[in-house]
């Protein structure tokens, strides 16, 4: 079986500890299924500025560019707060999403039956909730120029950010939408503020368009909600939803709300992939829902399982070995079934473990499935 090459970026906070626990699931998954993922390590985001002066050096994104799919755990902290704006830690996983051209976000929130209660939401109205958020990630407001802050008269000051989008950036993120809906449950919601913004009104004519000219997706059932409307109706009644394509800056906010429908951000991947280049070849990053949490990093209480997940999404998405990739997503149930908890979703009556206590017990499942 030809190598494949995963790039390990542990970054910040707890990053360090949650990717020690991934790289256990990859050897055991190179022994035992020999898959042979060849495994490398490098440094990003404040990491990196202490040892290089900079988030993200130009060695390592090349490094990225030509890795069969790069694992990032998570960048940034309150000790870099006061770092010049161009090398603040978060610049590197922006210049790794545009360099990598990687315009598709694909955020999945599973409510885990095992994890119901812990939920603010009440059980009925959140049990068995499994939507994707497919979010546009290379352009928008967080790319658009112009941009920046400026000196105005009377010593004001003006900050500029621009929202803007094209036809075909459009229409190409709505196509993975489309695409995964045939896989699921034949069913789309497009978000935009179509009824303020004209890039707003554009989203909504080019996803319309895309759809009304396609042949392979009219058995799929679409539908177009205001973002506003579709933050309240999260909340309200989620399970409405299945593949949900929106923009850059409400799929920032509203994949993050679903994600919280589920009890934790400690529990949920994502995926970031690029279109085909001339070669056919996809790139592809993953990363967990949540931030670096330097509150608790270094106690060895953060949740590993958002980390691991991200590499089941990448067995699938990016490596070619679904069946491995639903032995993983099997085997992490499994574990939550048997009352293992870490701190972030602890319950009543369940039992307490460490970070590395939650990936071992990951490993013994695996082991019993040989």
């Amino acid at each position: 079986m030809p190598k494949k090459n995963i790039l390990l970026l542990a970054g910040d906070g707890i990053g360090p500890e949650i990717m020690a626990e991934v790289k256990k699931v990859i050897d055991w998954f190179n022994v035992n299924k020999k898959l042979s993922l060849e495994i490398s390590e490098e440094l990003v985001g404040g990491a990196s500025f202490d040892e290089n002066g900079t988030p993200l050096t130009d060695q390592v994104l090349f490094k990225a560019m030509d890795s069969n799919a790069v694992l990032l755990a998570a960048v940034g902290g309150p000790k870099w707060d006061d770092v010049e704006f161009s090398k603040k830690p978060e610049r590197a996983l922006l210049r790794l999403r545009k360099e990598m051209r990687l315009f598709a976000n694909l955020r999945p929130a599973i409510c885990f039956e095992e994890l119901v209660s812990a939920s603010t939401l009440k059980p009925e109205i959140i049990s068995g909730l499994d939507i994707l958020i497919v979010r546009e990630l290379t352009g928008g407001i967080y790319f658009g120029e112009p941009r920046g802050i400026e000196h105005i008269e009377n010593g004001d000051r003006k900050g500029i950010n621009t929202h803007v989008y094209t036809s075909k950036e459009i229409r190409r993120v709505a196509k993975v939408a489309f695409d995964l809906a045939l896989k699921r449950n034949l069913k789309v919601t497009s978000a935009d503020k179509s009824n303020v913004m004209e890039a707003g009104l554009l989203w909504k004519e080019e996803v319309q368009k895309l759809y009304d000219d396609s042949k392979e997706y009219k058995s799929i059932e679409l539908s177009h909600m205001l973002a506003d409307n579709l933050a309240m109706q999260l909340v309200r009644n989620p399970k409405q939803f299945d593949v949900i394509v929106t923009d850059n800056l409400f799929g920032d906010m509203l994949s993050d709300e679903a994600a919280m429908l589920t009890g934790s951000l400690g529990m949920l991947p994502s995926a970031s992939l690029s279109e085909k280049d001339k070669h056919g070849r996809i790139r592809s990053m993953y990363e967990p829902c949540h931030g670096s949490a330097p509150d608790i990093a270094g106690k060895g209480i953060a949740n590993p399982i958002a980390m691991i997940l991200s590499f089941a999404m990448a067995l699938k998405y990016s490596l070619d070995f679904d069946e491995e990739s639903d032995l993983l997503n099997e085997v992490v149930k499994e574990v939550l079934k048997d009352g293992l908890r870490t701190a972030d979703i602890m319950e009543q009556g369940k039992k307490q473990v460490s970070t590395s206590e939650m990936g071992d017990a990951i490993i013994a499942k695996l082991n019993n499935k040989i």
